[in-house]
């Protein structure tokens, strides 16, 4: 019983120390943010941030890592190689993920958000999700990892906008957007 209490306070510990972080990557750029004021906002002492992290990169690492490996849970769901489609349900679900946790996507992938997250982001869309399909369609393995890094920037540059307008479009819309987009720029592309 000890263990399950234990592990609520962490979670809650972890979740309030991330709150107070992300309240002040809004503010300013991460390297102006201090343990000792993320530790004050979220009402803990420093030893128990140093707990759970080194300092608040690696914070926002563990944020990173975290959303990276739900996206791939997402993506690993999918056998886009069995079907050789791309299914707007799919991106529908990663949408849906996105817009639950919208604030935090829309620092990181903003301007001034971390760069090698948003290069992690691309990739793993685009292999996952455009590079096996591309290979396929007897696009040869270059020309493929062009079109993929093409493809999947584009669909970030959509759920970028898509963020900053307030998300008035629904995460179906969205997702069929990024699909026709994908489909008609691979079909454009292929030989006839």
């Amino acid at each position: 019983m000890e263990t399950k209490n234990s592990d609520r306070r962490v979670k809650y510990t972890k979740m309030v120390i991330k709150d107070s972080f992300v309240k002040f990557l809004k503010e300013k750029p991460l390297s102006k943010i201090t343990v000792k004021e993320i530790c004050e906002d979220a009402d803990i002492n420093r030893a128990t941030f140093y707990a759970h992290y080194t300092d608040q990169y690696d914070l926002l690492q563990q944020i990173e890592n975290e959303i990276i490996g739900d996206i791939n849970l997402y993506l690993n769901e999918y056998n886009f190689e069995e079907t050789n489609l791309i299914d707007v349900r799919i991106i529908e679900r990663i949408l849906d993920y996105i817009a639950d946790n919208a604030e935090l996507f829309d620092l990181l992938l903003n301007l001034n958000g971390d760069m090698k997250f948003q290069q992690e982001f691309i990739i793993i869309i685009g292999q996952q999700h455009f590079l096996p399909i591309l290979g396929s369609n007897s696009v040869n393995k270059d020309d493929a990892e062009y079109l993929f890094h093409f493809l999947a920037s584009g669909a970030v540059g959509v759920i970028q906008m898509w963020l900053k307008s307030g998300m008035k479009k629904s995460a179906r819309d969205i997702s069929e957007l990024i699909l026709k987009t994908s489909n008609n720029g691979r079909t454009a592309y292929m030989p006839q």
